[in-house]
């Protein structure tokens, strides 16, 4: 995975790109300013490459986006405990990341969603942990339901810093011996 061409990163360490398996790659920009434990609890799990391969299970029109179920079904989540709740007042706007919870506040765990629309609704009652920065049209682009028929899935997710900034050159051509041209 490549860094997006019109992304601007400021911190690539709170920076992730997710890989929407046959669309594209979407910027979040993570908030540790908001919620240091979700972030760091979003980067461990990113590092441990667990969003590969996950689907987009609970998709909602002019709502949200939900993903981060290993299990596929909204009821699963990492082998790490449940994440305290770490809530502010921070605006739940279009394309903000945040951490989906059980009714118990502090039940957060792996599963996030990213906002359709504003769901200011959700303010003070869920935790911000990210915006996305770019891509959100590959995001408006998954698939809708409660699951999906044929749900979207992450193909990797990455920490921006972890990506190698060394462009890979192509391998060098072995040397033939020249042909005769015929004169």
């Amino acid at each position: 995975m490549t860094q997006p061409a019109k992304a601007e990163i400021k911190d690539p360490e709170n920076t992730l790109y997710m890989q929407i398996e046959g669309s594209g790659t979407v910027t979040i920009e993570l908030r540790p300013d908001l919620a240091p434990k979700h972030v760091e609890r979003m980067k461990k799990l990113t590092r441990e490459d667990f969003f590969s391969g996950i689907v987009f299970h609970r998709v909602i029109e002019g709502f949200m986006a939900q993903t981060g179920d290993p299990t596929g079904t909204g009821m699963g989540g990492s082998d790490y405990p449940d994440i305290e709740a770490e809530f502010s007042s921070a605006n739940f706007g279009r394309g903000v990341v945040g951490m989906a919870r059980a009714a118990d506040p502090n039940s957060a765990n792996s599963q996030f969603f990213i906002c359709f629309d504003d769901c200011s609704f959700l303010n003070g009652q869920y935790t911000i942990w990210g915006e996305v920065t770019d891509g959100m049209e590959f995001v408006d682009g998954v698939a809708r339901g409660e699951p999906p028929a044929s749900p979207d899935k992450i193909a990797r997710m990455v920490v921006a810093a972890d990506l190698e900034t060394k462009t890979e050159e192509a391998p060098a051509e072995a040397e033939t011996p020249a042909e005769d041209a015929a004169e």
